[in-house]
């Protein structure tokens, strides 16, 4: 397989800039990207199907509709029933899908041409949707090598089964690795452009979450947090970049459930985030004390989490594997734990047993980017791992979704936490898992903590790295500062 060097991909985009009020970059971002694709790889055609509408309970009624982020990345158009095909060999490009008749004017308005929406993304050829069918007849035909990536909704597995003649069980059996390489080389190095639609985000998570701490005080009811906070980002962006987690039950780690009443004692976790006009995301989290003020226990667990979080961050560079990363915070945390009394013994070998877990039972972080978990429909361990690092099967470090070497223009998140869950620990218990670094007598009186998380989204640079937007409240003065308001 041909392989860019990665070097000139980021330097290919390092001029491009989007408009705060831009739903599109420029035509010619879309071309560049999609004539990098042709150099990474060997030839055939790529098949890339947008995503259709979704029905929520009829027919008409559906879910806000949201593109395929592949899709998105190499045509930019955010709207259904389209589909892409690069032709890797004659350096063709095609956009199918319909125009609209006077029945979808009526109830939509006028809408753009299929010849103009593709005009805005650099292509030349439209065809109407129903001859893709013609055109993967011809190549099938001729032998050549369609590469497409495998499907996560049923409409587009039943499409790409009709087209290609393959039984939709089967699909996972030709979906293209080379294909998947050779998006996940691209889409993971992110240009000046997406940086900033990135950090518009994260500067609307800045209201989200100031606005939940302020109003995390006694007898308030989770709902009316997560309401208000769902509001500010679909006033001010596309609205959130995945459901809010927002939970005084912290030690469940995505906690949907919105309808506990916050009570003095209790931390809340609030993780959630906004998506761009541009499908760009964020994801912060931050915990903190129902009425403002840390009591000294919850400050205790608090400022281990804070201090795995600012070490995290402080270590990031290029070169350096974030697998060695995430075992920097875990030590911290199995340190500070030993610390309360809470685990004993070496704490390196502690770490490697995987001991830390009990309390820290998942990643350090993943990409992000299109998708808040960027890239995940292709397969973690394609995004997140390689040919050098592979992901371990031990419990917790099995959870990191990103391992491989880091470089510049990742864009990732660092989100140690430290959890009391009780179903966890009465097991470990009962097996004595563990026990020459864990002290279960005293985890008793802690079972009804909850969870801590602290959570930023991070740009590696050139030698180290950048917290991307408006610095959200994170010290133990800074959010006491902020909920006093």
């Amino acid at each position: 397989m041909k392989r860019c060097n990665f070097v000139v991909v980021k330097l290919t985009f390092q001029n491009v800039t989007s408009s705060k009020h831009s739903s599109m970059f420029q035509p010619s971002v879309y071309k560049k990207r999609r004539d990098l694709l042709r150099s990474m790889m060997n030839g055939g055609i790529v098949l890339l199907p947008g995503n259709t509408e979704a029905a929520m309970n009829y027919a008409d009624n559906t879910y806000h509709f949201r593109q395929d982020s592949t899709f998105l990345y190499f045509f930019g158009i955010n709207q259904p029933d389209l589909a892409g095909v690069i032709d890797l060999d004659n350096g063709q490009d095609y956009l199918f899908g319909n125009d609209v008749d006077l029945d979808d004017i009526i109830w939509m308005g006028p809408q753009p041409s299929l010849k103009d929406r593709a005009e805005r993304v650099g292509v030349t050829i439209t065809r109407p949707f129903n001859q893709l069918q013609k055109l993967m007849d011809e190549a099938i035909a001729l032998s050549r090598h369609i590469h497409f990536l495998l499907p996560y909704r049923g409409k587009t597995t039943l499409l790409i089964s009709k087209l290609l003649g393959i039984k939709a069980g089967h699909l996972s059996t030709y979906k293209s690795e080379e294909l998947i390489r050779a998006v996940v080389a691209l889409r993971e190095i992110k240009d000046s452009g997406e940086i900033t639609d990135i950090e518009s985000m994260i500067d609307v998570a800045y209201d989200m979450h100031t606005t939940a701490m302020r109003m995390a005080k006694h007898g308030v009811v989770e709902r009316e947090i997560s309401g208000m906070i769902e509001g500010i980002a679909l006033q001010k962006a596309n609205g959130v970049s995945f459901p809010v987690i927002l939970s005084i039950n912290g030690q469940t780690l995505h906690n949907h459930f919105h309808g506990n009443t916050l009570k003095e004692g209790r931390m809340m976790v609030c993780d959630s985030g906004a998506e761009s006009v541009m499908n760009y995301c964020s994801d912060i989290t931050r915990t903190v004390p129902v009425g403002g003020r840390f009591s000294q226990r919850q400050r205790d667990i608090y400022e281990i989490v804070l201090a795995a979080n600012v070490k995290a961050i402080e270590a990031i560079k290029p070169g350096i594997l974030y697998k060695d990363i995430h075992l920097l915070s875990a030590r911290i945390i199995a340190q500070g734990m030993k610390d309360l009394g809470l685990m004993k013994g070496d704490v390196d070998n502690a770490v490697a047993a995987g001991a830390h877990a009990l309390f820290f039972p998942h990643g350090l972080g993943h990409m992000m980017g299109l998708d808040v978990h960027d890239m995940e429909n292709l397969g973690e361990n394609y995004v997140g791992y390689d040919n050098e690092i592979s992901r371990s099967d031990q419990f917790g470090l099995a959870f990191l979704r990103l391992g491989k070497r880091l470089r510049e223009g990742f864009v990732l998140t660092v989100e140690p936490g430290v959890y009391f869950i009780p179903a966890l620990i009465d097991q470990w218990n009962e097996k004595k898992m563990h026990k020459e670094f864990i002290n279960y007598d005293n985890l008793e009186a802690w079972k009804d903590f909850g969870g801590i998380r602290i959570e930023d989204d991070i740009l590696v640079t050139s030698n180290a790295c950048r917290v991307l937007g408006k610095a959200i409240p994170k010290t133990v003065a800074e959010v006491e500062a902020t909920m006093s308001v």
